[in-house]
């Protein structure tokens, strides 16, 4: 090796991990391309879950909850809400959405506060078969722990 470090070296070094870096660049992409069908569960997704998709857009519910890590932080993580309090009953979990929302705002000055929404009984039933639906996306363990 030269003992000084020269252009033309800078050059290939260059050149060289750009070439290595943009061939990892596809082959991950590629990997990422391949896996998507297997990952994907649009066929799962009834008229009520694309309801729910709505209302949870509607009501803007990620601009204080995060789903699958995206949102906000100020209220809890929903993507596994299913698990925490459904205890994979769908009904009992239709049933805790229910109360849960009509019980709001709650008069707790420690907690911070949920609007009332005046949702009804189908449009919180359509939000919690979205919110079933997005408990069963292979989200990669995410989020870390079962209370978000």
């Amino acid at each position: 090796m030269a003992e000084k470090f020269t252009k033309g070296m800078a050059r290939n070094i260059y050149y060289g991990g750009s070439f290595f870096f943009l061939l990892l660049l596809l082959g991950l992409t590629v990997d990422t391309v391949r896996q998507l069908p297997e990952r994907s569960r649009s066929e799962n997704i009834t008229p009520e879950v694309a309801h729910g998709k709505e209302l949870w857009e509607t009501n803007n519910c990620i601009g204080c909850h995060s789903l699958m890590g995206e949102g906000a932080y100020y209220a809890p993580e929903l993507a596994n809400v299913f698990d925490r309090r459904g205890v994979g009953n769908e009904e009992a979990f239709k049933g805790y959405m229910q109360s849960w929302l009509a019980a709001q705002p709650m008069d707790n000055p420690r907690r911070r506060k949920m609007p009332q929404f005046n949702l009804t009984q189908e449009e919180v039933d359509a939000l919690a078969e979205f919110l079933i639906w997005t408990s069963r996306i292979d989200d990669n363990d995410w989020p870390p722990n079962v209370e978000g």
